[in-house]
């Protein structure tokens, strides 16, 4: 599955690149990125919810499926329920569109919230695109098909790389609003495949009194306050950035990005498969706590090195990755600075992602979402106390420390209510992890001194290789039970393999 996501993550680094070095961190990509956000008030607060709730209910009905598989009609029904509800829902927000840009973008002045109204007209076309698509894939995951919904971004990020690099220099910002609207086309012709495969057929139906419907239904509420919430700590990033230089909504996203795609390759394709194994284990808490365990070993022994090399190499990682075409110095300097200040809520995002999706699984939808609601008001208060006297780093230190509270207070929350993960285990891993982090970050600020002066690429990959061979040094030398994991996963490919 990470494999599958690398290529996915690989094209969508790429296209990051391409819109860097069209457009820069300037007013135009910030009007983007806002409109962006405008539309995932619609999509965010349906789609990614109803999918969520989806995977439980059809995940034990595909478990007790025998001949092949004879349709989900409860899915049906949430289909169609969420195809109306977005359909309605991105026409009224189309209308208001004005007033809700004043809002969420203060900072804006006449021609960019102009910019930023028109592109969100356009990119809300793609709603009920990935609404379809989220679903859709949840569905074949559910029947252990995730090869299609791993590859899913390929098409979209080739269409936004054209979009950008080919029609930008002449059409403008409004390439990139066309281009997403085409990709999420791409996506969703991209979930069919594996349903011809298993002979399933999706239907319109409303049959609000189905029983599995219905089951979606109940764990729905928490979930969608779940995604607003999320949404909501964006655009309140967002909004608050506005205020600051022009291009910080631009750094922030694009240093946010950096961390996001470690946290993409390694947690999100691993809760692809470990999700629905949660949900089908649900009765047997020994087995769930097992799966807990290793998904957490897997987020902290992986992600605990990366996010010492960001720390300490954030500015010729920016460089690298973005300092090309029209994306300046300052941009790239306040790129690392978002980038540095991002980069412990990897960690905690990595662990959160594992406890939450558990709790999910469990039926449990309540006490995430009121972890999130109390996160959400740290990281407001956090950007409006800390933005002017930090800049761009008091919005990102806000954002870490909200997931940092969400990571700790869900994973007790889990071991409290549902005896769903083993204390004394997990505090010894983070507790080597942090030790191992330490250690390993006093040679990567000695590596940096050194190769100081030589191009980014090498002052980067010097200080990455230092942190991680101190830190796969240093679990050899503890006999971590955590070092054996890539030699397991490594076997486990290898043992499907043959059984394919």
């Amino acid at each position: 599955m990470t494999g599958l996501t690398a290529v996915s993550t690989l094209f969508g680094f790429v296209r990051d690149v391409v819109i860097a070095a069209v457009f820069g961190a300037g007013a135009e990509l910030d009007a983007y990125l806002v409109a962006q956000g405008l539309m995932n008030i619609v999509l965010g607060l349906i789609a990614y919810a109803m999918a969520r709730s989806a995977i439980p209910v059809t995940s034990r009905e595909a478990a007790q499926e025998k001949d092949g598989c004879r349709g989900h009609p409860g899915f049906d029904t949430a289909l169609t329920v969420t195809m109306i509800v977005l359909g309605v829902g991105g026409v009224v927000m189309s209308i208001f569109v004005g007033p809700v840009t004043a809002v969420i973008a203060p900072g804006f002045d006449g021609a960019q919230a102009e910019t930023t109204e028109a592109l969100t007209r356009i990119v809300l076309i793609a709603t009920v695109l990935i609404a379809g698509t989220d679903l859709l894939a949840s569905l074949s995951q559910s029947h252990g098909r995730v090869v299609w919904s791993a590859l899913q971004g390929v098409p979209f990020n080739i269409i936004m790389i054209g979009a950008a690099g080919l029609f930008g220099p002449t059409y403008g910002i409004a390439a990139l609003a066309v281009g997403f609207v085409v990709g999420s086309a791409a996506r969703l012709l991209l979930q069919l495949p594996p349903l011809f495969s298993l002979g399933t057929r999706v239907r319109p139906r409303l049959n609000l009194g189905d029983p599995g419907f219905r089951e979606m239904a109940r764990l729905m509420p928490p979930m969608l306050v779940g995604s607003a919430i999320a949404n909501i700590n964006t655009l309140v990033d967002r909004a608050v950035g506005s205020t600051l230089e022009e291009g910080a909504i631009t750094a922030l996203s694009y240093g946010w990005r950096l961390v996001n795609l470690p946290e993409t390759l390694i947690i999100a394709s691993l809760l692809v498969p470990l999700y629905p194994a949660l949900s089908a284990s649900s009765k047997n808490i020994g087995e769930v706590r097992r799966l807990v365990g290793r998904g957490l070993a897997v987020a902290v022994s992986v992600l605990t090195p990366i996010c010492v090399v960001m720390i300490i190499a954030a500015e010729p990682l920016a460089e690298v990755a973005f300092g090309r075409g029209a994306f300046t110095g300052d941009d790239i300097t306040s790129t690392a600075t978002a980038l540095a200040w991002y980069a412990p809520a990897l960690l905690a995002l990595g662990c959160r992602q594992v406890v939450v999706s558990t709790s999910y699984a469990l039926g449990d939808a309540r006490a995430p979402v009121v972890v999130s609601v109390i996160a959400m008001v740290i990281n407001v208060v956090g950007d409006i106390m800390l933005a002017p006297i930090m800049g761009i780093a008091g919005i990102a230190l806000a954002t870490t420390a909200s997931l940092g509270f969400a990571a700790l207070a869900n994973g007790w929350l889990l071991h409290r209510r549902h005896r769903g993960l083993e204390l004394r285990p997990t505090v010894a891993l983070i507790a080597r992890a942090l030790g191992l982090a330490a250690v390993a970050g006093a040679a990567g600020v000695g590596a940096l001194v050194i190769v100081a002066g030589q191009p980014a690429i090498v002052v980067g990959g010097a200080v990455a290789i230092v942190v991680l061979g101190v830190y796969l040094l240093g679990l050899i030398l503890l006999r971590a039970p955590e070092r054996l994991l890539a030699l397991d996963m490594v076997k486990g490919v290898a043992r499907r393999s043959g059984r394919g």
